[in-house]
């Protein structure tokens, strides 16, 4: 509960002389104002001590105000005087920012400006950045009113589409509305002098004038037994211009001009303290509006009445509870989509809600509740690319330059045949960053590819992307998709050595009728080659069959080969070189004499042919549980002959984790290149993986298991 207005109160803030001398009073800033007077010159130096105040009222940090200095000035860095990581985080994203004004500068006025303030949000990573550049922009705007039409014209615009928005949605009132005002006052002087003259009375009067009506409100609410919270400020100029134009009414119909707003814990306070303020104040007739019976489209609930407050003047009193606050503020009825006509973008606004949060938790003088999450809460998830114009796309995570071609048109997807970042030719695959900007290279007709749908090969992380192509498919008629699975199917099987594997197993584990439904499942993306061959190995391994412990010698090391053979102790083992199984393959054994048990895949044409004349020396044996071990196998690479073809290769095999034993090369003297490598893998699912990104390489034709 409020106590009554005679509480005293509280003592005004420090001057903006006392609040530098309290700042340079600090190390960290005495260092930097002593070497700001060798290098800065005295306009430079003016601006940022004017910086420094500015920001030092809206609860800076040291950190904040050397990141700002060295901003304005780059000449203050040096290896005597290194800025913090903490620090240099900061001057990172206010350089990151000058991407964005030169592409603002590009767009004009016709501009994508929502996309622009997305793509600031995410290349700035921290929002204490924002509010720097907030802080500078007012600065500057106030310098404005002397420049040249043409630049201050230019200055205006650039404030009214980026930064006032931006510090309307995040709530720092203090700056929103005189960046509004001072850019109003540039673009539409008649207008702006005209809406001054009315006003008869400065802002500072109106705030004062607010802070009396407010005194009065709060001993009314004691004296009543109401707990409320009663905050107010006056409209500003730009603020009553935009609320004549919208109601189309004249300035003496506007009673809004000064507002007060009371926050209860409950609806039946809001009605109570209703009664109160009309006891208090004369209500005008036709100015009340309950919108907790009868809610906005947007759910937003509040009641709105205007009265004839002290003095005779307007008074619009808004009265709401908490949780209807919360709502207005940062939910769906949020107040700065009301203002700027806005839609609903849900993982955006919850990043905004999120940082008017941390903001909020700041204001009670805590400025290590705001650090501690402005450096995570601030990166959005998704990312934000430039198309050539200039227009702002945004893709999910882990979103390839495929998918900003889908996103940009379907028909542009399809079509895609390469992509330049940042000028840069890249593949398909290739994952930007914020701010970058990219090209897509189309041909004049077209068709997207089969394995772009496949996530193994990681062209497309967007589902919505996928389904484009897999649309596509769906429309070509039956048997052109039959004919491309058993392609596929072929391809697959061919590339894993498995040519001649039944696939009743996998058909039984897919849950599908028969060979040309899994070549049709195939070709339209509803499974992938790489689920057809875990099917078919994990199918054809033997069921482990417990084995009853017998008390006796404590067991022995498992020998190298990291193999058992059933029924027989303590015998060597070796991999057949003809068919190199690895972990994960089906496997028999051969006894073969003098160098134990050779190990084949169970479909290797070598072993049929010694079984079909020895079949007594056939051994059941079974992978062993080691999962460190590495198995030689051998890689046949055909690729048309390029340069860097050979790097190409080697960097992808070494990013899988894949050791490479020995390369053999083979030209063709044509276009065509030859290529068997031995390679050390882990088990046959990295072995297939590694075969997926081989195949996709630019120029390969065909990767499969050699042998």
């Amino acid at each position: 509960m409020h106590k009554s207005a005679a509480v005293p109160k509280p003592p005004p803030p420090p001057s903006a002389d006392t609040r530098l001398a309290l700042w340079l009073a600090r190390p960290e800033c005495a260092a930097l104002a002593a070497r700001a007077g060798a290098v800065m010159d005295d306009a430079t130096l003016d601006e940022t001590l004017a910086l420094w105040d500015l920001l030092s009222g809206l609860s800076a940090d040291v950190d904040m105000l050397l990141a700002a200095a060295v901003y304005l000035c780059p000449a203050l860095q040096s290896p005597d005087f290194p800025l913090k990581p903490e620090q240099a985080r900061l001057l990172e994203g206010l350089n990151a920012s000058r991407k964005v004004w030169d592409i603002y500068r590009e767009q004009g006025r016709n501009g994508g400006h929502e996309g622009l303030r997305r793509l600031l949000l995410a290349i700035i990573l921290d929002l204490r950045v924002l509010i720097i550049l907030l802080a500078w922009q007012l600065l500057q705007m106030r310098k404005a009113v002397q420049w040249p039409e043409a630049e201050a014209r230019a200055l205006a615009d650039l404030t009214f589409d980026i930064h006032a928005p931006l510090a309307n949605r995040l709530g720092i009132w203090q700056l929103k509305w005189e960046l509004e005002d001072l850019a109003f006052r540039i673009r539409e002087p008649a207008q702006y002098q005209a809406v001054a003259r009315q006003l008869q009375e400065k802002r500072a009067q109106r705030e004062r004038y607010i802070e009396r009506a407010m005194a009065q409100i709060r001993k009314a609410l004691a004296q009543a037994g109401i707990a409320a919270d009663v905050a107010g400020r006056p409209k500003h100029i730009y603020s009553i211009w935009r609320k004549m134009q919208r109601k189309h009414a004249d300035f003496e119909a506007l009673y809004d001009i000064r507002a007060v707003r009371v926050l209860v814990d409950d609806i039946a306070a809001c009605y109570s303290v209703l009664g109160v303020v009309h006891q208090l104040w004369t209500p005008v007739p036709g100015e009340f509006d309950d919108y907790i019976a009868q809610p906005k489209n947007n759910n937003y609930q509040s009641l709105h009445t205007a009265v004839i407050g002290p003095e005779g003047l307007g008074l619009e009193v808004q009265i709401r509870t908490w949780k209807m606050h919360e709502h207005a503020e940062m939910g769906v009825a949020a107040h700065w989509r009301y203002k700027e006509g806005g839609k609903a973008q849900g993982e955006f606004e919850r990043k905004i809600a999120q940082m008017r949060q941390l903001l909020e938790n700041s204001r009670g003088g805590d400025d290590a509740a705001l650090l501690a999450g402005i450096g995570t809460e601030l990166v959005e998830d998704r990312k934000y690319l430039l198309t050539p114009k200039g227009e702002v796309i945004d893709l999910p995570p882990g979103g390839t330059v495929l998918d900003f071609a889908y996103h940009v048109h379907t028909d542009v997807g399809h079509r895609c045949r390469g992509a330049k970042v940042n000028g840069r030719i890249v593949p398909l695959e290739y994952q930007p960053q914020s701010g970058d900007r990219v090209e897509i290279m189309t041909g004049k007709t077209g068709a997207p590819k089969r394995d772009w749908m496949l996530a193994s090969n990681a062209y497309l992380a967007s589902s919505r992307s996928r389904d484009k192509v897999r649309a596509y498919f769906y429309r070509l008629d039956r048997q052109r998709n039959l004919d491309d699975g058993r392609e596929m199917l072929d391809k697959e099987l061919r590339r894993i050595g498995l040519m001649q594997a039944d696939l009743k197993p996998a058909l039984e584990k897919l849950k599908l009728p028969d060979r040309d439904e899994l070549c049709v499942a195939l070709a339209l993306g509803e499974i992938s080659p790489g689920q057809v061959s875990r099917a078919l190995h994990e199918q054809s391994q033997p069921a482990a069959e417990p084995v009853p412990r017998k008390p006796g010698p404590a067991p022995r090391t498992p020998n190298r080969s990291d193999l058992t053979v059933e029924g027989v102790g303590n015998l060597l083992t070796q991999l057949a070189r003809c068919c190199q199984p690895v972990p994960g393959d089906a496997i028999t054994g051969y006894l073969t004499k003098g160098k134990g048990v050779s190990i084949h895949r169970g479909n290797c044409a070598s072993l049929a042919y010694l079984l079909r004349m020895h079949p007594e020396r056939a051994l059941p044996v079974n992978w062993g549980s080691r999962e460190d071990g590495r198995y030689e196998v051998a890689v046949l690479i055909r690729a048309y002959d390029r340069k860097w073809l050979l790097k190409d290769l080697t960097n992808l095999i070494a990013q899988a984790n894949v050791n490479i034993v020995g390369v053999n090369t083979l030209s063709q003297g044509g276009p065509m290149a030859e290529l068997r490598m031995n390679l050390k893998v882990a088990d046959f699912g990295q072995l297939s993986a590694l075969l997926g990104k081989l195949d996709a390489v630019p120029g390969v034709i065909e990767a499969r298991r050699f042998g």
